[in-house]
């Protein structure tokens, strides 16, 4: 029997087929909101609004070889989306590693979220817990403004972090796509690339990018330079500069933010061209595709 205390509103919200948490298998007990069960794998969908989009397959494995020997030391967090279905909001790695070592069930603590507050949920607590690169969190920060309508006071405050962290963070986006990049895959660090938003120009950041690279530069020498230093805006061949058009800029800038991976577009003087999508392993390839699919 219910508590007098739960109120009209959620009980009316259990009792809806696409939030209730009772099972349609026979013999078996309704998991409860709120606690930990045993919930099977095949009936746990991905959260689509998961902001982490590169799983180290090798860390992967050894976590998996982990929860062979040991279980899950850490339950996932699901939500009920219907009769026997959940979708993940944070635990992807674990729920992966889950099944790579072959388990058919995992523990998880079961909530009832809407989407906003699922999104919530998964970005903060990845953004506070996963070992993501400085761009997903760029991008998870300004999902999280954008999509739950909150200032930069109010995220600073969700994520406990000081507002000139967010701030540092959101000027990454503005950063031409080779250096997003650059940073992504580690070319770069959170330093050098802080040091490179304080340019105005982007032939010079990309510049200096470029020399970086070449020479090993620390974040300080980086600093100085950029804080007036004359820059050669010369490219090594490895890495052609051509000056993007604005039209294209835009439309990078737009895919980028739509499926939140780097996009590149590079033109020829006869008006041919390669749109890129990037991606580091099978894992970010298939997350990648799923995204395009659902558009």
């Amino acid at each position: 029997m219910a508590k007098p205390a739960l109120g009209r509103g959620l009980s009316a919200l259990l009792e809806n087929a696409k939030t209730d948490i009772t099972t349609k298998e026979v013999g078996k007990a309704a998991p409860v909101s709120g606690s930990v069960n045993a919930i099977k794998i095949v009936d746990i969908e991905i959260n689509p609004f998961q902001p982490r989009t590169n799983f180290d397959k090798d860390a992967l494995k050894e976590l998996s070889e982990s929860i062979k020997q040991h279980g899950i030391i850490q339950p996932i967090t699901v939500r009920k989306m219907g009769y026997d279905k959940y979708q993940l909001i944070s635990g992807e790695r674990r729920f992966r590693a889950s099944q790579l070592a072959g388990l058919k069930e995992v523990p998880a603590y079961i909530r009832i979220a809407d989407d906003q507050a699922m999104l919530e949920m998964a970005l903060v607590e990845n953004i506070q817990r996963e070992d993501l690169d400085a761009i997903e969190v760029a991008i998870s920060y300004k999902r999280l403004i954008d999509e739950c309508s909150l200032t930069q006071e109010q995220l600073a405050e969700k994520v406990a972090k000081q507002r000139s962290t967010i701030t540092n963070y959101l000027r990454l986006l503005k950063l031409p796509v080779e250096i997003q990049k650059g940073i992504i895959e580690k070319e770069i660090s959170m330093g050098h690339a802080r040091a490179l938003v304080t340019i105005d120009n982007e032939d010079l950041q990309l510049a200096l990018f470029a020399k970086i690279i070449e020479e090993n530069l620390s974040v300080r020498e980086v600093e100085t330079l950029a804080r007036g230093e004359k820059i050669k805006t010369h490219v090594p061949k490895a890495r052609p500069n051509n000056v993007t058009p604005l039209e294209d800029k835009k439309v990078m800038e737009q895919l980028s933010n739509a499926f939140h991976i780097p996009v590149l577009i590079k033109r020829k003087k006869d008006g041919s061209g390669v749109l890129s999508l990037s991606f580091k392993n099978k894992e970010e390839f298939e997350d990648m595709i799923e995204r395009l699919n659902t558009r």
